[in-house]
């Protein structure tokens, strides 16, 4: 927590938005986010005035709150348990990002893309994968987004 502090928080909120590189993140310990290059420009969905209005937060509040969901992730699970094994019952179009860092969590790429995820939710319709988007989709790709949505509630 300390070395987001080490930082210029605008340039680390713009760094984490724009990743183009699905891998988790490696930062050597002796360099951290320190070590993070300059973005040589923000892309068209996102703008300084975004990035400066998110950074005002984050040094209002720090980043303890965003943090904290990662810290409790065990307690998440224990939280969750009563409903281990449910299904979703409801139709579902899934739509993620080719370069969405969570696609390359052990075994998701084979559960979401090559039929797993259709055991427990049976009624998923279809999985969209957009090409050359990370994990902000509707922010990069909005107009791609707005139509897979619009087209599946359509025939609902």
């Amino acid at each position: 927590e300390a070395d987001f502090g080490a930082v210029e928080t605008g340039k680390l909120l713009a760094k984490i938005l724009t990743s183009r590189n699905p891998d988790p993140p490696c930062l050597p310990k002796h360099v951290g986010f320190r070590g993070i290059p300059d973005l040589p420009a923000l892309p068209s969905w996102l703008t300084q005035q975004d990035i400066d209005y998110f950074a005002s937060k984050f040094d209002r509040t720090g980043f303890t709150g965003a943090l904290n969901y990662y810290r409790a992730i065990d307690l998440s699970w224990e939280v969750m348990g009563p409903w281990t094994g449910a299904k979703v019952t409801v139709p579902t179009k899934f739509i993620v990002g080719e370069l969405d860092i969570t696609l390359k969590f052990p075994r998701m790429k084979d559960y979401v893309v090559g039929g797993g995820m259709k055991a427990d939710v049976p009624l998923l319709e279809e999985v969209v994968v957009l090409e050359g988007v990370a994990h902000f989709l509707h922010e990069e790709s909005p107009q791609q987004v707005t139509n897979h949505i619009h087209d599946f509630f359509k025939d609902k």
